[in-house]
């Protein structure tokens, strides 16, 4: 029997983590037409979740993520705070991944369903008529992953048959499909890639997919977590404060997969070959940098920024996990009643691949 109500955490406005309110009388959402509801089993913590949380996509924002992280920003203007543009609404329940099973399902949606080990896509885009560079994030739009419930729509909502745990599927949505839908814009080949802050959610996924796709990989990391990201595939591994061109020579890379930006930025740029490709969806060092237009088209660089992902990148995802292809490593666990714990650690950085949260199970 599904209860009326569930155990969730409601994030109630934009700030630190005390803005995170743990109940256990939050109405169970009920599935629409053409919707399924879910029993979450295990939900990923990201980037998107901290940096909505505490408003970071405002423009008045200049600062790293963990500048503001545990504590939030004093400037944010609520109007432009979330990865959309569009102000959210509270109180709203995060988690952009969710892993579980279908136990209902609403209106011209097969009952056969019901049962289904899934996952949801991220980035989705039923809710705007697949319009084109358009989507909702699960959890910043409409309610996530972050409760022992979570409705989303049918078609958007992939069976997985595999024989990885519930945490290792609830891994791969954010992280992979943003790792994916970066290289699949850079359209990257069997060709040398650097790709920064490769020991996080997203970093290691993209040393796995880079790899895949039969690239040779420069992974940036702290020295701490060599071992780690060389055990993901990465052929060779530099410090994260490494001089860049004194390490690889100007002209070196073929593409460069950013997720870190900050003052570092312009070594990336100058490390590229000419013609070559810098993709970026992410700055969790900074998103002010500074850029030396001259360097942008006389080498004929191309720069891409990656939110909207194409059909293909999540379906993908699928084959691969079912195909063996990748995995993803999960660093710790946590009850979902500990996320306040679980967010101070994923800020520490001191863990490699991704955080996830367990609601309760009853």
């Amino acid at each position: 029997m599904i209860p009326q109500t569930m155990t969730a955490v409601q994030l109630t406005g934009h700030g630190g983590i005390e803005k995170l309110a743990y109940k256990n009388d939050v109405a169970t959402p009920q599935p629409a037409a053409d919707e399924v509801l879910i029993r979450v089993r295990a939900a990923g913590i990201n980037n998107t979740d901290i940096n909505t949380r505490i408003g970071w996509y405002s423009k008045k924002v200049t600062d790293d993520t963990e500048t503001g992280g545990a504590e939030g920003f004093d400037s944010v203007d609520s109007e432009d705070a979330s990865w959309s543009g569009v102000p959210l609404s509270f109180p709203r329940i995060q988690g952009a991944d969710v892993c579980g099973h279908i136990v209902a399902v609403g209106e011209a949606v097969d009952p056969a369903r019901v049962g289904e080990r899934v996952i949801v896509r991220n980035m989705l885009r039923s809710y705007v008529d697949y319009r084109l560079y358009e989507c909702w994030t699960i959890g910043s739009e409409c309610d996530g992953g972050f409760a022992q419930y979570c409705k989303a729509p049918a078609r958007e909502t992939y069976a997985v048959e595999c024989d990885w745990s519930d945490a290792e599927l609830a891994a791969i949505p954010c992280a992979y499909s943003t790792a994916e839908g970066m290289l699949h814009r850079a359209d990257l080949g069997a060709e040398t890639v650097l790709i920064t802050g490769a020991s996080g959610g997203v970093g290691s996924a993209a040393v796995q997919l880079a790899k895949r796709r039969g690239a040779t990989v420069i992974a940036l990391c702290s020295s701490s977590k060599i071992d780690a990201v060389r055990a993901l595939g990465a052929d060779r591994i530099l410090d994260r404060n490494a001089d860049l061109v004194a390490e690889l020579g100007a002209g070196s890379v073929d593409v460069v997969v950013d997720l870190v930006a900050g003052p570092q930025w312009p070594s990336l740029l100058d490390v590229l070959r000419r013609g070559g490709r810098y993709v970026t969806a992410g700055a969790i060092a900074g998103p002010i940098c500074e850029i030396d237009i001259r360097t942008l088209y006389l080498k004929d660089l191309t720069l891409f920024g990656c939110t909207f992902q194409e059909d293909i990148v999540f379906e993908n995802l699928i084959t691969y996990i079912q195909t063996g292809e990748i995995r993803p490593v999960v660093a710790k666990t946590y009850p979902l009643s500990e996320i306040a714990t679980a967010q101070d650690d994923f800020l520490a950085k001191q863990h490699t691949g991704q955080l996830v949260l367990i609601p309760p199970q009853d």
